[in-house]
């Protein structure tokens, strides 16, 4: 049980950290959000005017539920804004309409890492569903059945290379979304700051969520040597 003890350590403080970036990112959505746009244009319209700007008709741009629960489909080509982006005339839905719409643009191109992360996403899907249970059959059967360790390894294995592979994708649809506000005009001086410091807060989100899957992954290789040794 030691070894299932280590990992709740470490899960507990990837939470703690993930827990701050977390709310560090809605405080500063929140704070942007009370910086209106000069040009007046919502969130929905920006994603219309970048989409258009690259030639893009094929995506539909949607109001979905939630909030901060943006994000780009690739497989029905919709961009889903939450209500606050959508609706939103501020510095903050600039930036993640701009981001979403940035994702966008990838798939137009045939972005190669977010092909890599589409292709993942159903084995990704099943290795983390199967995590949880593995990971406490690993750990009471690590003496005698360390192969299920090895099992639960490969599994975390491909969700950390999922992370990682995230990574590019989110940091380079951010910095075509920066570009993109700067060169149309639809953000400028202070408006464009603002929306570099929310984007890089969100890209945050994701940095330590590889970091911490990564950690994760090395500990479970190191309990699985060690009970080989």
């Amino acid at each position: 049980m030691g070894a299932y003890y280590g990992y709740m350590i470490i899960g507990l403080i990837a939470s703690l950290v993930g827990g701050f970036i977390s709310n560090r990112l809605k405080s500063k959505f929140q704070y942007y959000s009370k910086v209106g746009l000069r040009n007046g244009m919502s969130g929905r319209e920006i994603a219309q005017t970048m989409l258009d700007h690259y030639g893009i008709h094929d995506v539909d741009i949607v109001e979905g539920r939630g909030f901060l629960s943006d994000h780009y489909n690739p497989a029905k080509k919709r961009v889903s804004l939450s209500p606050d982006v959508y609706h939103g005339r501020n510095v903050a839905a600039a930036a993640v309409a701009a981001h979403e719409c940035g994702h966008a643009v990838q798939h137009a191109t045939a972005y190669s890492f977010l092909q890599m992360r589409s292709a993942l996403v159903p084995i990704v899907s099943l290795s983390a569903k199967a995590q949880q249970f593995l990971l406490i059959i690993a750990f009471l059967t690590l003496n005698t059945m360390p192969q299920i360790m090895l099992i639960t390894i490969i599994a975390f294995f491909i969700t950390t290379l999922f992370s990682f592979i995230t990574l590019p994708v989110e940091f380079d649809a951010s910095n075509r979304a920066l570009a993109w506000l700067e060169q149309s005009g639809v953000a400028r001086g202070e408006e464009q700051a603002g929306a570099k410091d929310a984007l890089w807060w969100a890209a945050m989100t994701y940095v330590a969520a590889a970091l911490s899957a990564l950690v994760m992954l090395l500990y479970l290789v190191m309990r699985y040597r060690s009970a080989n040794d």
